[in-house]
């Protein structure tokens, strides 16, 4: 009876015993033939990967970094950071990732997960944001121990961006590559390549953008923060050029343009309104030009560039033109309210300015046009004389008795007499205040343009070099 009842357990036993072992055999039985997956077995097995890969202790781990700039993101010249897209190269010896490829049917290289080896905490000094980088989980082995690990980085760095050139500045930019924690006794650091080679390596850079790569240099550096332990640097200065057609035909052009119509406008006659009309509405439309050109300067906390200087002196210019222009608009219209030129004023602007500054005077000058007057006066009294005696008016006598109407018709000539010498005179003042405002209109128009060429000179220098440069 007991051996009825033990023996339907025992077949469940065995049955489920064979099922499991049959199971088992089949899933070893899978990857008995994978040699990568055996080669993964044997490197990880016993493997730390929270000890530095070194048997000993003393060795030094050697990285070798190397840096492709693949494209230049952002330029915050505001905040002065720095948002670059590049391709970083790290490769080091773990001497406990070793194998014979005779034993791995000649496997020389094998794809390992990065979170199950060792890598160095090698970090970038000048990162402010974290940037939105693709994560690769894998790293390279090769048979002898050499762990490469390429990977692309968004870099959100800060720089010292100075934008006093803009927009023909050139911007350098430092990439410090530098072991967080380990000595140089831990970890060292070295290139990749030749300092030469990775000076003009452009290979992988888009240069379409607004900036152009000019070169990275780079320097290797050990130093010390408590002059006990040592650390080992490599630092990579990316050297960027902004191209500056697009604001070279948007800011500087117009600005140009404006003021040329300004020096133009010297041109109109100072006796009309016109010219004071017509400078108002260049500075009106200098000033919309600014307004909707300021949001495309930099703006920093620290400087401006010097085309903010040029907008404003460019103003400034133009504020002057029109004071210059109401000033001879003032001279010139005076007319009957304004009083005789002063002898000082006449010799200054009509005699001395004219032969210093070679300016050729449409009319007489000053003394000459004065004693023309006086003859002039003194014949027209004479011929009015003759006139009056033709007409049978004579001077009133002591012996005479004139008749009223003779003394009405006399006293009304005498009165269109003193007016026109009135007008006479008056149109003579107006003349030679005139020639005044023409004479220093022609001297302040020199004067601005002598400005204007200098400043334009001085500017155009310094951009220059700074584009050659």
């Amino acid at each position: 009876m007991s051996k009825q009842t033990l023996n339907p357990f025992c077949v469940f036993s065995a049955k489920k015993l064979g099922s499991s072992s049959s199971s088992s055999s089949s899933s070893s039985g899978r990857f008995a033939n994978a040699t990568l997956v055996r080669l993964s077995e044997f490197l990880s097995s016993g493997y730390k990967k929270g000890v530095r890969p070194v048997k000993d202790w003393r060795t030094s781990t050697i990285v070798a970094i190397d840096l492709m700039v693949y494209s230049i993101l952002n330029v915050d010249e505001k905040n002065q950071v720095l948002t670059t897209y590049v391709w970083y190269r790290q490769s080091w010896t773990d001497e406990f990732l070793v194998w014979n490829p005779e034993d791995f049917e000649e496997v020389k290289q094998v794809s390992l997960p990065t979170a199950n080896v060792w890598v160095p905490d090698i970090l970038i000094n000048e990162f402010v944001d974290v940037g939105k980088s693709p994560d690769i989980p894998y790293v390279y082995v090769t048979h002898d121990g050499l762990v490469r690990n390429y990977k692309p980085i968004q870099v959100v760095t800060a720089c010292t961006l100075n934008i006093y050139n803009f927009p023909f500045d050139v911007q350098k930019c430092s990439l410090t590559f530098q072991s967080w924690l380990h000595t140089i006794d831990d970890i060292n650091i070295t290139l990749m390549r030749s300092p030469e080679k990775l000076r003009d390596d452009k290979s992988v850079f888009m240069n379409q953008g607004e900036w152009e790569l000019l070169h990275i240099l780079s320097k290797y550096k050990i130093f010390s923060v408590d002059n006990d332990d040592y650390y080992a640097e490599m630092k990579f200065h990316v050297v960027i050029r902004r191209r500056p057609l697009f604001y070279t035909v948007n800011l500087l052009l117009p600005s140009i343009f404006l003021m040329v119509m300004d020096v133009v406008g010297f041109y109109l006659p100072p006796d009309s309104g016109e010219r004071v009309s017509f400078k108002i509405t260049l500075l009106l439309g200098y000033s919309v030009f600014l307004i909707i050109v300021s949001d495309t300067l930099p703006a920093t906390a620290i400087g401006t560039p010097l085309i903010g200087v040029y907008f404003v002196v460019c103003m400034a210019l133009l504020v002057i033109s029109l004071t210059e222009t109401v000033l001879i608009v003032r001279l010139v219209h005076k007319q009957d309210l304004q009083p005789p030129v002063p002898h000082w004023v006449k010799y200054l602007v009509l005699e001395r300015a004219p032969c210093m500054q070679f300016i050729q005077m449409s009319s007489c000058p000053a003394a000459q046009c004065t004693l023309h007057h006086t003859c002039e006066m003194g014949q027209r009294h004479s011929q009015q004389e003759r006139d009056v005696g033709m007409l049978g008016l004579r001077p009133p006598s002591s012996r005479d008795i004139n008749p009223p109407v003779m003394d009405n018709i006399l006293q009304e000539v005498t009165a269109i007499r003193g007016f026109l010498e009135k007008r006479d005179r008056c149109r003579e003042i107006a003349k030679e205040w005139l020639q005044v405002g023409y004479v220093l209109d022609v001297l302040l128009f020199r004067v601005y343009l002598v400005a204007i060429v200098a400043y334009s000179i001085t500017l155009g220098t310094l951009w220059s070099v700074w584009q050659v440069a």
